[in-house]
């Protein structure tokens, strides 16, 4: 037994001392920085667009990666009428997943709320409306008392509020954004773009997908059947996929609207900005959208079948280290290139301990020959600790232990 013990010891010692050299000699080639950069990187718009519209501004951006497929002059500071109560309303949606307010609340009426000109549903000063019947009439009819009033009821006071959506368009880097109002009436210094307007309307579908539901709704009712609503978004009725968003009309902003629409899988945002008239307006939207829909398709993005689990540690506690894939599962591509889509996993042979959890080890890359579209992150999908004297000294004492046992 005790013969055994020792040639134990021996051998658990020469591990130990073989650990220690390999320290002084030279450390495992780290791995190219390129192979591991974490910079999403867009992807080039291939489509050929060589029409104008018959409008100041306007941007085509693909929802779910942000892609612009169009643009004309999407960064020149405009007003934009009613489009503002997209910001009004992703505010008055994120207080409601906050828990703050609820659908079934009553949103009280002020004088001020009931001030309001433009479109409205002639809410009176005292005036109760459930948040729920609120919200169908800022985005079916449009209307600015509403909208005032919930902003109030959100935030305390409209000034209050405004300054909110103010903060939030900086948080969503809308740099040529300033609001002025929570219901988009012209006021001097109340502008912004259509690049942003594309933002914070992107935003709002992605994350509050509710807001579907009542923009798509074509008429209503309010007050027990007395109060009509017809959706000022005349889309909804010619164009096939449609779901929102939002209509706005000034004598300064002019006619604009963001529109936004889906078809196999491909979702598109249109915004169009100081058109001359609604037939304008919405022949713009229908020609961003048909554009939009015609030339692109969102391809599957599949990683190798052989696309590794796991990676080589070296010098660490454990041999290898799990993978986590941060590639998305579709990619915005040209119809005509849609099956040259290559999807290229980068990784190092090993990587050196200690690794910790989300730490980026490699790159997939996405690409259309020798075009990059898009790149994704690999990452470490746990901690693996580096080997020291004292875990291996650790070892050596268990091993004894067990075998005095």
């Amino acid at each position: 037994m005790k013969k055994r013990a020792v040639t134990i010891v021996l051998c658990l010692a020469l591990v130990l001392f073989s650990l220690l050299r390999t320290y002084a000699e030279a450390e495992v080639p780290a791995a190219d920085p390129a192979e591991v950069q974490d910079a999403p990187q867009g992807i080039v718009a291939a489509g050929v667009n060589n029409f104008d519209l018959p409008c100041a501004a306007a941007i085509l951006i693909d929802e779910d990666s942000g892609t612009v497929l169009y643009e004309k002059n999407a960064d020149e500071q405009r007003p934009i009428a009613s489009i503002t109560k997209v910001m009004t309303l992703l505010l008055t949606f994120q207080a409601l997943e906050a828990g703050k307010i609820s659908l079934d609340d009553y949103v009280p009426v002020s004088t001020h709320a009931y001030s309001m000109g433009g479109s409205q549903i002639w809410l009176e000063p005292g005036e109760q409306m459930t948040l729920n019947d609120m919200l169908k009439a800022i985005c079916v009819s449009s209307a600015n008392d509403a909208a005032v009033a919930v902003a109030e009821y959100v935030g305390g006071s409209e000034p209050v509020f405004v300054q909110m959506m103010n903060d939030m368009a900086a948080q969503l880097g809308m740099t040529a954004t300033h609001f002025e109002n929570a219901c988009g009436l012209d006021q001097e210094g109340h502008l912004s773009s259509a690049r942003d307007v594309a933002t914070m309307s992107r935003e709002m579908l992605l994350n509050h997908t509710e807001v579907r539901d009542y923009c798509s709704v074509w008429t209503d009712t309010l007050r027990q059947g007395a109060t009509q609503l017809v959706n000022t978004n005349k889309l909804l009725k010619s164009y096939t996929g449609i779901t929102g968003l939002k209509t706005g009309t000034t004598s300064k902003a002019g006619v604009c609207i963001s529109a936004s629409a889906e078809r196999d899988g491909l979702r598109l945002i249109a915004v169009v900005l100081g058109a001359a008239s609604g037939k304008e307006r919405f022949e713009a939207a229908t020609t961003l959208l048909d554009y939009g829909f015609a030339n692109y398709k969102n391809v599957t993005a599949e990683l190798p079948s052989d696309a590794p689990q796991t990676l080589a540690v070296h010098r660490g506690t454990q041999d290898a280290v799990a993978l986590q894939y941060d590639a998305p599962q579709k990619c915005l591509m040209p119809k005509d290139e849609a099956d040259t889509l290559q999807v290229t996993v980068e990784l190092p042979e090993m990587v050196e301990a200690p690794v910790t959890e989300g730490m980026q080890v490699g790159t997939v890359r996405l690409a259309n020959g020798e075009r990059e579209l898009q790149t994704f992150s690999i990452t470490a999908a746990q901690n693996v600790d580096a080997l020291s004297f004292g875990y291996c000294f650790g070892l050596l004492v268990q091993s004894l232990v067990l075998c005095d046992g």
